[in-house]
């Protein structure tokens, strides 16, 4: 096959491609807030949601975050978006679950993180609200599912909700309009390398 014959070939790949999106663009003209989730066992389900944040930000919108596990150490993100008045940061938690080993604190802490959550989810002046690890306290019933998904409905129609964390239940990716799944196939941590500032922290 020659040069000009795999230039004609691709040529016409791309403009079925391009057809096929061009359709899809076409039929997708609603606007409304979206409930992502991100979950499963792989790096990086935080990272994907400031992502989103800073992205938001870069829009002039403005974001309410609540971080309801992590909390007993400083990480970057934190810092870093603590510099904008368009963010409400609070870090609601006491540490991982293994770390407080304490049922009935971490079940306060969960509550104290979910009112927070709840008041983002009744204003409409919160473009997009970050929950962090709500996926843990959902799965360890600290917070009730039916609450949950009732706040999210209500919800301004205009707000964007993620929502991070392992082990996301049913009936959250049910209801969820984009749903993502990081799956671990190595991480640094099981060769005996320490979480490091801007990589983990």
């Amino acid at each position: 096959m020659s040069e000009q014959e795999k230039q004609q070939r691709h040529q016409q790949r791309m403009q079925r491609h391009k057809a096929v999106v061009d359709e899809k663009i076409e039929q997708a003209q609603q606007e409304r807030g979206v409930l992502v989730v991100h979950t499963g066992n792989g790096k990086g389900k935080s990272t994907a949601a400031f992502g989103m944040a800073a992205r938001a930000l870069g829009h002039g919108m403005r974001v309410g975050i609540v971080q309801f596990i992590k909390g007993s150490f400083s990480t970057g993100e934190e810092a870093f978006f603590r510099r904008f008045d368009e963010v409400s940061y609070h870090v609601m938690g006491q540490g991982y679950t293994w770390e407080t080993q304490n049922l009935e604190q971490d079940i306060a802490t969960a509550g104290r993180g979910w009112a927070q959550a709840k008041a983002f989810l009744e204003d409409p002046s919160y473009d997009l609200v970050v929950l962090d690890e709500l996926n843990i306290a959902l799965k360890y019933q600290y917070i009730a599912m039916d609450e949950v998904l009732s706040a999210l409905a209500a919800r301004p129609a205009m707000q964007h909700v993620v929502i991070t964390g392992r082990g996301a239940r049913a009936e959250l990716i049910e209801a969820a309009d984009t749903v993502s799944e990081h799956r671990e196939i190595k991480h640094a941590f099981h060769a005996g390398v320490i979480a490091q500032k801007g990589v983990e922290l």
